[in-house]
């Protein structure tokens, strides 16, 4: 893998910052722990076995969005699980993405539909915005490169599973996903889906935010 081409964000003016002036604004403070996390796991070498993965030079937007380290993953599980479209993510994402899927996502198609899931479908990584897309919001993790929305499930067989159909659909479909929605609150700190808001009604949020004084708070809705 290479690590070469990367791209290092100015530091984050240590004030509130209104961002994204030809789109809604948001609000963003300086967040030191971010640029500590991504670099301590880039130094560790995390991503040294991740095949389908590659560094990205430019996010884009203001420079209180985006990541210092970039990379773009289309697959997971040793290619056997595609990204589709690929996920931009910042470091400390990708090993709990390949987790999730690996460890909670697939033993969970075995076991409900007996099939394995083939591709996931990604309804967004990076955006430059606020959250759930509200005027004056915070600046939202997938501004940070720190979440990623799954909309469905494709399974080895042609089935396709989907959040918005499948959260009340056959008993199989509300088992499988509920299973994975459940699994995800051991990999993120936040997960959100259909019974947290309409807003997450037809995908799976799931980020790396800190919560709560110490920061290890969960949230999972």
């Amino acid at each position: 893998m290479r690590l070469s081409r990367v791209l290092v964000l100015p530091a984050l003016i240590p004030a509130l910052i209104s961002g994204c002036s030809s789109g809604p604004n948001f609000v963003a403070k300086l967040e030191p722990w971010r640029a500590s996390e991504e670099n301590s796991c880039i130094a560790s070498g995390v991503l040294a076995h991740t095949t389908f993965i590659a560094s990205r030079s430019a996010l884009g937007g203001p420079s209180v969005c985006g990541t210092e380290r970039p990379y773009e993953l289309s697959a997971v599980n040793d290619g056997r699980v595609r990204l589709k479209p690929a996920a931009l993510l910042r470091c400390p994402m990708v090993p709990q993405v390949e987790r999730w899927i690996r460890e909670t996502v697939s033993p969970a198609a075995g076991y409900y539909f007996r099939s394995e899931v083939v591709e996931v479908s990604i309804a967004g990584s990076y955006s430059c915005r606020p959250m759930n897309h509200v005027s004056g919001a915070k600046l939202s993790e997938h501004g940070y490169a720190n979440a990623l929305d799954v909309s469905g499930f494709t399974l080895a067989d042609g089935r396709k599973i989907s959040v918005k159909r499948g959260w009340n659909g056959s008993e199989a479909e509300q088992a499988f996903l509920r299973t994975v929605h459940r699994g995800a609150c051991q990999w993120f700190t936040t997960v959100l889906g259909p019974n947290h808001d309409r807003a997450h009604n037809d995908h799976f949020h799931v980020d790396l935010a800190r919560h709560g004084g110490d920061g290890l708070k969960r949230i999972c809705k």
